[in-house]
């Protein structure tokens, strides 16, 4: 430790912040990773969890209750009520409950970063980050791909697909979208594999990739059950953090403090430390330190889908088979934004790793909004770290988003009353799908419908958006770096200027990579 205490204090051990803190200890540097759930080691995962299939561990109550926040919630829509929001706590954030999706965002999604101030961020920049994290066994050896990174990409072989991915291939082939072998590559579209983040049929966290190795590193200390209240200042300059554990509050300093607590803790943070909207502040009695848009920019992937009453071949699986294995990155039409709409295939009714229920033989066809442009809302309730925020995702409130997911769901309904799903389907659709198939004819009651039911895939983003110094909407410059203070950084998937088209896991992960490497 310097003089100060810590070279680094990150707090969060997720996707980004696992990734930054084994790089930069690897550096030299003395780091503390400071996590609010559970630390624990590879070995010590419940074997549930390293289930290809997430189901398992989401309806295993044992299981759900250590590793995922008991008691944060999000209303979807304005129209919706609050309900649980997936996100992942302990060693491995939500990369160790999520769907094992280990796919990019096309370098469109970089190149728009660029124009939007965020230098640095260019395809150019990310692309060695994104290979550098990987480890694919297909295309490892392609010049934008990579070979022996802490996380594997692996692709289920067609043959062992479930029913509903083959039939939502061919419906799609059929319906004259593109076959890609590999969706990350640069420019990927079309009908392809998914890439999962997994070795020998079991997930690969980032606890797994980065920290398993780094923990031999004496340059690294890793504390869980470790809830950061607030950052510490001496004037303008971020010197610490104050932790509870164990109930008791003690005091850590660093030269640098990385926030690295994901789309709904690291905003509470900066608001808990006076730095967010003003007025906010205020109402909550809370001292201003920097009027910043601090959770003012929430997106998320809206979802909706299509019930498949399944024929018993089609659904005749394992426990431990996956859930989803094909997905079709598409445009839904002249003008819209390259690759706005994704297709999804669920072999069982998961939707967005929600319950299912056992002994019903149902899959669904699933379309998010892949661009999307509406944004959420985060508040904070209390200044009490252990209450969390109001989360309104607000998704579909902007007029840019209701008619091209309208455009996505009556494209699947064609898709699903297609011969190709008709071979996989028992029963009519019409009944499975009642409310959703009365609706079609009317965009206001499509509208009405979506805005009742559509779900997230918990792919939250934004909320301390990353932008030009100027610009009002933004929170941490290309440096991630909170704007008018010193010493404190945000490096987690809430700088995104908006959600990729794509999973969110990749691109946290390539985010701990790249900024291990400009921490200065």
């Amino acid at each position: 430790m310097t003089a100060n205490g810590w070279d680094v204090i990150v707090v969060g051990a997720g996707s980004s912040g696992a990734a930054l803190a084994a790089r930069t200890a690897a550096k030299g540097r003395r780091v503390l990773l400071l996590e609010a759930g559970p630390d624990y080691r590879s070995a010590e995962m419940k074997d549930v969890w390293r289930s290809p299939n997430p189901r398992l561990a989401l309806l295993d109550d044992a299981a759900s209750e250590e590793l995922i926040w008991p008691d944060v919630n999000a209303a979807r829509t304005d129209s919706q009520e609050q309900e649980l929001y997936w996100r992942g706590r302990g060693t491995g954030g939500s990369s160790a409950v999520n769907g094992q999706i280990a796919i990019r965002p096309p370098m469109a999604d970089f190149e728009e970063w660029g124009a939007l101030g965020c230098t640095g961020w260019s395809p150019e920049d990310v692309l060695p980050y994104f290979a550098r994290l990987e480890d694919d066994e297909r295309f490892g050896d392609e010049p934008y791909h990579g070979r022996g990174g802490p996380i594997p990409v692996h692709r289920m072989a067609r043959e062992d697909w479930g029913g509903v991915d083959k039939a939502l291939a061919r419906a799609c082939a059929a319906a004259g979208y593109p076959w890609t072998e590999d969706v990350n590559a640069p420019r990927g579209s079309g009908i392809s594999p998914y890439p999962i983040n997994s070795r020998d049929s079991s997930r690969v966290t980032v606890n797994d990739g980065y920290l398993e190795w780094a923990r031999d590193l004496d340059t690294l200390t890793v504390r869980g059950d470790s809830l950061v209240e607030r950052v510490l200042f001496d004037g303008d300059r971020a010197v610490g953090v104050r932790v509870i554990h164990g109930g008791v509050v003690s005091t850590e300093h660093a030269d640098t403090v990385v926030l690295s607590a994901g789309v709904i803790h690291s905003p509470a943070i900066l608001l808990r430390s006076g730095i967010g909207p003003a007025a906010h502040l205020r109402d909550l009695g809370i001292e201003v330190r920097q009027s910043l848009p601090v959770g003012q920019g929430l997106q998320d992937h809206p979802l909706a889908s299509v019930i498949i009453p399944l024929t018993e071949e089609a659904s005749s699986r394992t426990p431990h088979d996956r859930h989803t294995n094909v997905c079709v990155r598409w445009t839904s039409g002249p003008g819209a934004p390259e690759n706005d709409m994704m297709f999804v295939a669920l072999n069982e009714n998961v939707l967005a790793m929600g319950s299912a229920t056992p002994g019903e033989r149902l899959g669904s066809y699933g379309v998010w909004l892949n661009r999307t442009y509406s944004r959420g809302v985060l508040t904070l309730t209390s200044t009490d770290p252990a209450k969390q925020p109001l989360v309104r995702e607000r998704m579909l409130s902007d007029p840019r988003d209701l008619p091209r997911m309208r455009t996505g769901v009556r494209e699947l309904v064609r898709l699903a009353l297609g011969p190709e799903t008709a071979r996989i389907t028992t029963g009519p659709l019409k009944a499975a799908n009642r409310e959703l198939f009365a609706a079609l004819d009317s965009d206001r009651a499509l509208d009405d419908h979506l805005l009742a039911t559509v779900v997230d895939t918990q792919h939250g983003t934004s909320t301390c958006r990353m932008g030009a110094s100027d610009a009002p909407e933004t929170v941490v410059d290309s440096g991630c770096r909170v704007l008018g203070v010193d010493g404190l950084r945000v490096v987690d998937a809430s700088v995104f200027p908006f959600v990729p088209r794509a999973n969110t896991n990749l691109a946290a992960i390539m985010t701990g990579e790249l900024m291990a490497d400009r921490l200065t």
